[in-house]
């Protein structure tokens, strides 16, 4: 598999924000948001071996090697992109990883399938708005594998986008679904390719809707310099 990088910082986004854990950054995403900000994602990468990535999670996460089977002192992994579900050896990465006692997220723009994903697996799946230049590539048959332990996040930046969201939220019944419906403002642009969203005009927005919905800002932009890599 391809991975552009691997570190430890602390969760950004969506209900364990704050938390410490491990990223796992795979290669590569067949889609062209409009504001992404991992494009250096897109390419390249080092080829990995499920079992040398999951090394290289143990030794960040304070895992003793010489103990297998020791507790990590942190015991949360996110796998990220990119779009990770484009590798196949994602599956057998995430199935690695719970059966040494992680708790693994993944994190997906919501185009491809997650149901081939172990159950356990924290699913956080994207649907795209229209001004992210990617409408419409949501696979709904994903409305169905969605477990009451998943997330589902829309990124915002207009307020084309928040009715877009406030809509399929109401539609599909969200809330009742999944753990959390995050809606997350863009953030602007360090060298001011696009505009973010106001977060004070999105929670105007969710307030006068009374949607049962959780704004999402992403704390690792407001702790380091927003175009940082590998925090």
């Amino acid at each position: 598999m391809f991975i552009t990088e691997i570190f430890k910082s602390i969760q950004g986004e969506g209900t364990r924000a704050g938390l410490p854990c491990i990223f796992v950054r795979l290669t590569g995403c067949n889609l062209r948001c409009t504001w992404c900000d991992t494009a250096y994602a897109f390419a390249g990468g080092q080829k990995r071996t499920v079992a040398e990535v999951l090394a290289s999670v143990d030794e960040l996460a304070g895992r003793r090697a010489e103990k297998p089977g020791s507790p990590a002192a942190i015991p949360l992994v996110e796998l990220t992109g990119g779009e990770p579900l484009l590798q196949e050896e994602v599956y057998p990465l995430a199935e690695r990883l719970l059966e040494a006692g992680y708790t693994v997220i993944i994190e997906t723009s919501g185009e491809r399938f997650i149901g081939k994903l172990p159950r356990e697996v924290l699913k956080i799946v994207d649907v795209k708005c229209p001004d992210s230049g990617e409408a419409d590539t949501f696979a709904m048959r994903n409305l169905a594998a969605l477990t009451e332990n998943d997330e589902v996040k829309f990124v915002l930046s207009t307020r084309r986008d928040y009715e877009f969201a406030r809509d399929f939220t109401r539609d599909h019944d969200l809330p009742r679904r999944v753990r959390q419906v995050l809606f997350s403002p863009v953030f602007d642009d360090p060298v001011g390719k696009w505009q973010g969203l106001e977060p004070r005009q999105l929670v105007e927005w969710i307030l006068e809707d009374k949607l049962p919905v959780r704004l999402g800002l992403q704390l690792h932009k407001f702790i380091w310099h927003p175009a940082t890599k590998g925090v």
